[in-house]
């Protein structure tokens, strides 16, 4: 007999499974004994009183489990003599596109503009010295994408659109830990994340397929409206009739070409603005009701939301423990994002805090066509770095002085590594976005007391929450209108929001190419 029951635990037993039994069979009154396996399903936190965890556990009573436990990589078919499919961008569209294709018998050949996962991490710790940026290889290009070193978190409400389970089962597979499966809001973390990446790309390549790094697309192979292959920096020509374009939220040069090459684009609404950060300890006291934690409790996060003026204001990529990186692609902009590792334990919590871009909002920059909704970002980036004194500093300034337009004397210490410039944030910001902020702040005060403090530092500015621009496809065969074979995929061209999004949306258009539902 099987049976669904919800344990309530404390946080020192709720990462502790052998206490899990015992309690289940206290509960429901049956034997230990006879609970002859127990399949965790979901832990989360319930904080709004006495903290304690929820655990939804499945019981197998009287019965033995009949699955092993063990999640192992598939075994993969050798597809190096299969049809090929050009991949461009190895990110988590990118990557699940193309063990996707494998599995339907197709050879995926990745083109990556950045370098492997470990090259990476040289640009990026360089980066947060505060020298030089790699354009091509940073927080956002890269294998693995945008989410391998800004945090990992898994979280999506992309569920309708594919098979959120068997993403992170994959990922499982490949290294991440079993935690994943159940967390409410499952992270991996930035530590974590690198050698997941590694070890997918070796099933790519243990299978038949390519993964060419430092392979930068420039354009595309067009005859009779039908895709042919690319064109790449070096001068070379890679062919197929299948193009899946998984480039990413920041990858302007492949919008430019793209609309250069008379394929349309639309502007599209993103949000915008600024990365705040607190004590970790002081998110925790408010969130958790007490002074500490604790050796059980995870970080607390939290996640607000608020409606000003008609407009949307909400957390954005919370990272507790975290800490807060610079996100450019390229120089004279100012970008910043947070991240955390597996453990969570940096001092500092931080978050992005962003309001709903709308089309009145790029009004003045509409004479740009498709690229109105980039410009109005790409200008205020501009002015970040303008304020910042032309440095990879990021302009900052105290929550209250914010409110209340003061220049703020002092900063408090911070986690941004290569340095602070304290600016007043609303000379950088359109007016209509710092007046919902401010708002916006005072609300959330409301909902967490003691959120708005001179300890908490604004940090601009948070503008790559998606791609300001859309790449049109039809829906039902998922491949652009102007050119067949060319298909769209991910978050640069606006179909997906996170890893596990855009991962799905990966699998779709490999399943779309194989003719296949992926539902």
């Amino acid at each position: 007999m099987r049976r669904e029951i919800e344990l309530k635990l404390t946080p020192a037993e709720a990462f502790d499974p052998q206490r899990w039994k015992q309690i289940a069979a206290s509960l429901t009154g049956v034997p230990a004994g006879r609970i002859y396996h127990l399949r965790p399903l979901k832990r989360s936190i319930d904080a709004r009183h006495k903290v304690f965890f929820r655990l939804k556990v499945e019981l197998f009573i009287g019965e033995q489990f009949p699955y092993s436990e063990k999640i192992l990589i598939p075994a993969y078919p050798d597809v190096s003599r299969r049809p090929p499919v050009i991949i461009v961008g190895a990110g988590p569209a990118g990557l699940f596109a193309a063990l996707t294709l494998i599995e339907q018998g197709f050879k995926p050949v990745i083109l990556e503009r950045g370098k492997d996962v470990k090259a990476r991490k040289f640009d990026i710790s360089t980066l947060n010295r505060g020298e030089r940026l790699n354009p091509d290889s940073n927080y956002c290009f890269g294998e693995g994408g945008a989410g391998t070193y800004s945090d990992g978190k898994l979280y999506t409400r992309s569920t309708k659109r594919g098979n959120v389970s068997e993403i992170l089962r994959t990922l499982v597979a490949h290294g991440a830990s079993e935690d994943i499966l159940i967390d409410a809001h499952p992270h991996i973390g930035t530590d974590k994340l690198p050698n997941i990446i590694a070890s997918i790309r070796r099933s790519i390549l243990d299978a038949g397929g390519e993964v060419l790094f430092n392979k930068k697309v420039t354009g595309l192979i067009i005859k009779n409206g039908r895709v042919k292959g690319v064109t790449t920096g070096d001068g070379n020509e890679i062919r197929s009739s299948s193009v899946i374009l998984a480039t990413g939220h920041s990858a302007r040069d492949v919008f430019e070409f793209l609309h250069n090459q008379g394929i349309m684009l639309e502007p599209k609404p993103f949000a915008l603005g600024v990365r705040i950060e607190h004590p970790q300890q002081l998110i925790d006291s408010i969130q958790y009701h007490i002074p500490d934690r604790g050796p059980h409790l995870p970080a607390a996060t939290y996640n607000l939301v608020t409606q000003v003026e008609g407009r949307g204001v909400f957390s954005f990529c919370m990272c507790p423990g975290g800490v807060i990186v610079p996100a450019a692609t390229a120089e004279m902009e100012t970008v910043v994002n947070g991240m955390s590792n597996s453990r969570r334990n940096s001092p500092f919590a931080n978050s992005g805090i962003a309001v709903a871009i709308e089309p009145a909002d790029w009004k003045e920059f509409e004479t740009a066509g498709p690229f109105a909704a980039l410009n109005l970002q790409q200008s205020i980036e501009r002015k970040a770095w303008d304020a910042a004194g032309n440095s990879i500093k990021a302009p900052a300034q105290r929550l209250t002085d914010f409110m209340e337009d003061r220049l703020s004397v002092t900063l408090p210490e911070n986690s941004y590594n290569p340095g602070l410039s304290s600016v007043p944030l609303s000379g950088i910001l359109p007016g209509f976005l710092s007046s919902r902020l401010k708002q916006a702040f005072r609300d959330f005060n409301e909902k967490m007391k003691g959120y708005m403090t001179s300890e908490a530092v604004l940090v601009g500015v948070e503008s790559r929450t998606s791609s300001p621009v859309r790449i049109p496809r039809n829906e039902d065969t998922l491949q652009n209108p102007q050119a067949a074979g060319l298909y769209p995929c991910g978050e640069g061209a606006g179909y997906a929001g996170g890893i596990v999004s855009s991962a799905i949306d990966g699998v779709r258009c490999a399943m779309a190419i194989a003719g296949k539902s992926s539902v």
